[in-house]
């Protein structure tokens, strides 16, 4: 069995957000990056489906050299071996490209990602993978069991439960529940340091996007107290200010 692994590199979730540029550009001065956590959890089950010998886990970024102590993360969880595509990952239409350009020769089993970045929460790349690859895409999966030829993908979805067979090869988005996240032993930090470490030119491919402005959420406003016996005065408020009735 062979699984591909997609990893983003993402700032810390408590990293405080600033642009430059006119507000055109993201700042990177002072941040800083952790692996995407949802990703973490894709490569989780990974390698539990792989333990005992089962098979290998490839994991897979693009992204600039600055992002190769994120791999190496990857590589200490338990990752057999690395692939960093060289490029700025300017939108989820390039990165889905560039990874599908890469796994098309590859014979993986599955493709697994996280279910978004926390960055850009944009939820495209794996759907995007799949198309650009041809196989079965399924989002947002909490329960994946393989049997060598098969995989049983539990979903949540609106009112239940949904239970898919999808036979290899295919894409799957990960969520909460599909596996535990694995911190890194001595061991896995020792030799994640030799572990294979493959850099690839991208691909060239059309811009179809680009950013035109960033802009910080507006900041909140302060608390209104409204007397528990005012009724209409609450009613008011949520229609005329919160708008929200």
């Amino acid at each position: 069995m062979k699984i591909l692994v997609c990893i983003s590199n993402v700032p810390d979730t408590t990293t405080k957000i600033t642009f430059t540029s006119n507000n055109t550009e993201f700042n990177t001065a002072g941040v800083q990056y952790i692996l995407n956590p949802y990703d973490e959890i894709a490569l989780s089950r990974a390698i539990e489906l792989c333990e005992g010998g089962k098979g290998t886990v490839t994991v897979i970024n693009v992204g600039e050299a600055s992002t190769e102590p994120t791999i190496r993360k990857a590589l200490a969880i338990g990752a057999d071996d690395a692939v960093r595509i060289n490029a700025a990952p300017r939108d989820a239409y390039f990165v889905a490209y560039q990874i599908a350009e890469y796994a098309k020769e590859q014979g993986f089993d599955m493709i697994l990602a996280g279910r978004e970045s926390i960055d850009h929460n944009g939820a495209q790349v794996p759907a995007m993978i799949a198309e650009f690859l041809d196989i079965p895409s399924i989002s947002v999966i909490k329960k994946l069991d393989f049997d060598g030829s098969t995989a049983t993908i539990n979903r949540e979805i609106e009112g239940g439960k949904e239970v898919v067979e999808v036979s290899a090869p295919f894409v799957a988005s990960c969520a909460e529940g599909v596996a535990e996240w694995k911190i890194p032993n001595m061991r896995g930090i020792m030799s994640a340091r030799t572990k294979p470490l493959q850099v690839i030119e991208a691909k060239n491919i059309d811009q179809l996007s680009a950013v035109e402005v960033y802009e910080t959420p507006a900041p909140r406003s302060a608390v209104k107290m409204v007397d528990a016996a005012d009724m209409t005065g609450l009613v008011n408020l949520l229609h005329t200010e919160a708008k929200v009735i």
